[in-house]
C-alpha cells in the first residue's frame, strides 16, 4: 500500500532518500507554498506533510485531511501549524530545532560587528555619494558585554561564538540554565538590559514574551548600545524601537523577523524601521543558508521515517515522546488516544479477544494525551484495527511500516 508523502515550499532534496526509504512512500515535491484553496486539493490524500514557515495548516485545513500521520515542520518555529487541532486528531508534529543553531549564531556575530562600527549608516551614506570616514562612535566588539535573552540551544551557541572573539557574555531565561563557557545569569532583565552593550533576543513565541522588548525595556538599555531580534517577530515593539533609533537613544538594530511579514518574495516588505540607516533589515534568513536548510532536510525526515517504520516519537512538539527499539515482532501497532481511565484496558481487551499477544508495550502520557506503541505475535488484520480505533478515547492507530 503506497504512502503518500508531499513536501511543499522547496524542502531540501536531502530529505527525499531518507523518505523514500519508507517502505510504499511516494514522494511529491512542490517548491512554492500552496494557497489554502490549493493546498486542500493536495491534502485529501495525504499522509505525511512536509512544511516550512509560509505554509498555514489550520484546525480547518488539519479537517480537510483524514489521512494525515505527521507533519514534518523543515525549520524551528512551528507558530503556523495548530498544534491542539493536530494532537485532537492523532497527528503527529516534528520539527527541526537544532538544524539552524550555528547559522543564527553566526548571523548575531555579524550582526553585533557591523552595529559596534555603525557599518549601516556609513553604508547607506556611500549610497548616497557620502563618504563618512571617521572614528567616532565605531567600537570593537572585544570587551564588550553580550547580553543573551532565551539561552537555550541558539542563545548557548551565540554565547560561545561571542567569546571566542572576546566578548563577555551574561544572559537570561526564565527557566534555570547551566551556562557554556564563561557566561553568567544576569539576575533579571532588567539588569541585563542595563550593562549589555549588545542584546540578542532566542525566545519563543509565547503570550509571555509578546512585546518583551517595549519603549520601557528599551530605555533600560544603555545608551549607545544595539538590539538584535532574529528569533520571534511579536517580541519587539517596532514602533518604540523606531523612536529609540531615529533619536539615537540606541546605537543601532538588526530585525530579522517582524509581526506580520510578506508571505511571497514578490509582495512588499512595511516596516516603521525602513526609513532609518542605523539598522539592518533582512527578510527572515537567520537560519537560510545551505547547510542549515540540508541539516534541516535530514533531522526532519529521519523523525518521521522512525515515527513510520518504528513507531517512536523522538521530537515531537505536541504528543508525549516514546522512545522504542528496532521491531523484532510481526507487528507493531501505535495508538494515539486521550489520557483517561480505561483506554489500556479496553484495547488490551481488544487484542486478546482477537488472540494477540502483546510481547512488548510503550506508554508515554502528557498534555491529555497518549501514544502507545504495542508489539504484538502476528500480524494486525484490518478488523482488528478497526476494533482497535472503536475503543474509546482512540484518536489514531495505524501499524508501522517495517521493512522486514
Amino acid at each position: 500500500m503506497s504512502l503518500n508523502i508531499l513536501l511543499l515550499e522547496d524542502v531540501h532534496a536531502s530529505a527525499t532518500p531518507i523518505l523514500n526509504a519508507v517502505p510504499g512512500a511516494e514522494v511529491l515535491r512542490l517548491m512554492h507554498a500552496p494557497d489554502a484553496q490549493e493546498l486542500e486539493s493536495l491534502l485529501a490524500d495525504v499522509q505525511v506533510l512536509g512544511l516550512r514557515s509560509r505554509t498555514r495548516l489550520s484546525c480547518d485545513m488539519l479537517a480537510r485531511a483524514p489521512r494525515l500521520l505527521a507533519v514534518g515542520a523543515y525549520c524551528t518555529g512551528t507558530n503556523n501549524i495548530d498544534l491542539q487541532a493536530a494532537s485532537e486528531r492523532g497527528v503527529v508534529v516534528f520539527n527541526g530545532p537544532f538544524s539552524n543553531t550555528r547559522s543564527v549564531a553566526e548571523l548575531v556575530i555579524g550582526h553585533a560587528i557591523h552595529l559596534m562600527r555603525r557599518i549601516p549608516e556609513r553604508h547607506a551614506a556611500a549610497r548616497r555619494g557620502q563618504w563618512l570616514k571617521d572614528s567616532r562612535g565605531s567600537n570593537e566588539i572585544r570587551g564588550k558585554t553580550l547580553g543573551i535573552i532565551g539561552y537555550g540551544k541558539i542563545g548557548m551557541q551565540t554565547g560561545l561564538l561571542a567569546e571566542a572573539i572576546g566578548m563577555r557574555v551574561v544572559y537570561h531565561d526564565i527557566e534555570a540554565r547551566l551556562p557554556l563557557g564563561n557566561a553568567t545569569p544576569a539576575a533579571t532583565l532588567t539588569a541585563l538590559l542595563s550593562e549589555a552593550d549588545v542584546v540578542t533576543l532566542h525566545v519563543p513565541q509565547t503570550e509571555r514574551t509578546r512585546l518583551l522588548i517595549d519603549a520601557e525595556r528599551l530605555a533600560q538599555m544603555k545608551p549607545d548600545a544595539v538590539l538584535i531580534n532574529l528569533a520571534r517577530g511579536h517580541a519587539v515593539d517596532l514602533d518604540a524601537l523606531h523612536d529609540a533609533l531615529s533619536t539615537h537613544r540606541l546605537r543601532g538594530a538588526a530585525i530579522d523577523v517582524f509581526p506580520t511579514e510578506p508571505t511571497s518574495n514578490a509582495a512588499v516588505f512595511e516596516s516603521p524601521l525602513r526609513e532609518l540607516d542605523n539598522v539592518i533589515l533582512t527578510p527572515h534568513v537567520g537560519g537560510s543558508t545551505a547547510e542549515a536548510q540540508h541539516n534541516l532536510g535530514v533531522e526532519v525526515s529521519e523523525k518521521l521515517r522512525d515515527y513510520l517504520t518504528l513507531g517512536a516519537v523522538r521530537g515531537s512538539v505536541n504528543l508525549p515522546e516514546v522512545s522504542v527499539g528496532t521491531l523484532k515482532s510481526p507487528a507493531r501497532l501505535v495508538h494515539i488516544h486521550r489520557d483517561q481511565p480505561g483506554v489500556m484496558s479496553q484495547l488490551n481487551g481488544v487484542l486478546a479477544m482477537a488472540g494477540f499477544n502483546v510481547s512488548q508495550l510503550h506508554l508515554e502520557t502528557d498534555a491529555g494525551f497518549g501514544v502507545a506503541v504495542v508489539d504484538l505475535s502476528r500480524p494486525l488484520d484490518s478488523a482488528t484495527l478497526d476494533a482497535v480505533a472503536c475503543v474509546e478515547g482512540t484518536v489514531r492507530a495505524f501499524t508501522v511500516r517495517s521493512s522486514a
